[in-house]
């Protein structure tokens, strides 16, 4: 075999099909190397944007500098979670110190986005999102979930019921209060 050449049925990076990831074998799965070259990319220009060198930024996330740059060139696919987070933990405070007029819209929003999964020292070590619209909704839904199988089906009658005789008591109030 020379140089250059795969073994008979063996597909090269170039010639694997779009979105193939080795091992995955699933329609229109994500290509992870694309998508880990594009995150290094943006990282990166984000980090020169902010005049950061790899080193610095290393230092301010606690991590190694080569794993900075691992991250940036899109080498490391196994590279943790924990690296990702704590450099962009890092690039998101420092475009936070920013002037805002020199900051995108886009950027803007993606910094707050990632401001969900930064460390704020809450119950779950990330700011909590809600789950609902409403806080009330959630408790519901966590209430019904703590509710025994053998009894999900006779709850709904009875909150169906409670809402009933809550509707009931706001017209009797109305009512009184309209002087009728």
């Amino acid at each position: 075999m020379g140089r250059g050449t795969t073994p008979r049925g063996a597909e090269s990076e170039e010639t694997a099909s779009p979105g193939a990831v080795e091992g995955d074998v699933r329609a229109g799965a994500p290509e992870w190397r694309a998508w880990m070259r594009d995150l290094g990319r943006r990282q990166r220009g984000l980090r020169e944007f902010l005049g950061l060198s790899q080193e610095r930024l290393a230092r301010l996330a606690g991590v190694s500098q080569g794993a900075v740059s691992r991250l940036e060139v899109g080498k490391g696919l196994a590279t943790p979670l924990l690296v990702v987070l704590k450099v962009n933990a890092v690039l998101a405070s420092e475009v936070g110190k920013l002037d805002p007029t020199l900051v995108g819209a886009e950027l803007r929003a993606a910094i707050q986005l990632q401001a969900t999964l930064t460390p704020s020292g809450s119950v779950l070590g990330f700011n909590d999102l809600p789950l609902a619209a409403e806080p009330q909704l959630e408790e519901l839904v966590r209430l019904y979930r703590e509710t025994p199988a053998r009894h999900q089906s006779k709850l709904l009658p009875v909150l169906r019921e409670l809402v009933k005789g809550l509707a009931r008591t706001a017209v009797v109030v109305l009512l009184c209060a309209s002087g009728g």
